[in-house]
């Protein structure tokens, strides 16, 4: 049987700026009361999923690429096949748009209209470039070995000159993006509260999606 497990803790954060750059296009309009701009959000997220979502624009349509993205101190990293359409819109100087999300709860209220989820997620518009210096390529694919297994990055056999030259490392920087999460309980209207239902917050296993009841749902 799957079991749910604690998501990883926060890397160190060795960052330059506490605060990311947030313009028309990433400023959250939406209940922006739940928005924050502050990399330690953005990175944890970053730092326990490493599943983002790249969005561009090829061919006149839009593309949405799930991808392995981690982080090294400020900057973003993926790899793919070398000369791909992602390496080269990137390497022509235009941006992509990057997203995490993770649902932590469903929210379960007693009328349909109100059921929801609690929620973490970011928007993440960068640029990049592909690492070419044999030193940072062995560096940032050793920190997700590490992140991975303490210890595999010395047990493996690192890659040959090959593996290298069919492999793209491209590096991401941040050039302005947005937090925004969710974290609240159940909002009910008044006339609803005597209904004969369970309501409350209900964590998420993520290998089921499904909602985990409390044992005791007066706990709630």
């Amino acid at each position: 049987m799957s079991q749910c497990h604690d998501p990883q803790p926060l890397l160190p954060l060795d960052t330059q700026a506490s605060e990311l750059a947030h313009g028309p296009d990433s400023t959250v309009k939406r209940v922006a009361k739940r928005a924050r701009y502050d990399r330690a959000s953005v990175y944890q997220l970053v730092d326990q999923l490493k599943l983002g979502h790249i969005a561009f624009v090829a061919n006149n349509r839009p593309v949405v690429i799930p991808m392995t993205v981690w982080r090294v101190d400020d900057h973003l990293y993926f790899h793919v096949a070398n000369k791909s359409r992602l390496q080269k819109h990137l390497e022509a100087g235009q941006e992509v748009c990057l997203s995490f999300a993770s649902y932590d709860a469903w929210v379960m209220s007693k009328s349909a209209y109100h059921h929801s989820a609690n929620y973490r997620s970011c928007v993440l518009f960068c640029s990049g470039e592909r690492v070419t210096a044999a030193e940072e390529f062995d560096r940032v694919f050793n920190v997700l070995l590490e992140q991975m297994e303490e210890g595999r990055s010395t047990q493996v056999r690192p890659p040959n000159d090959k593996e290298r030259y069919i492999t793209s490392l491209m590096k991401l920087t941040i050039n302005e993006g947005s937090f925004k999460q969710r974290d609240e309980g159940v909002h009910e209207e008044p006339e609803d509260l005597a209904l004969p239902v369970w309501n409350g917050v209900a964590a998420i296993c993520p290998f089921s999606g499904r909602a985990e009841k409390p044992a005791d749902p007066a706990e709630c």
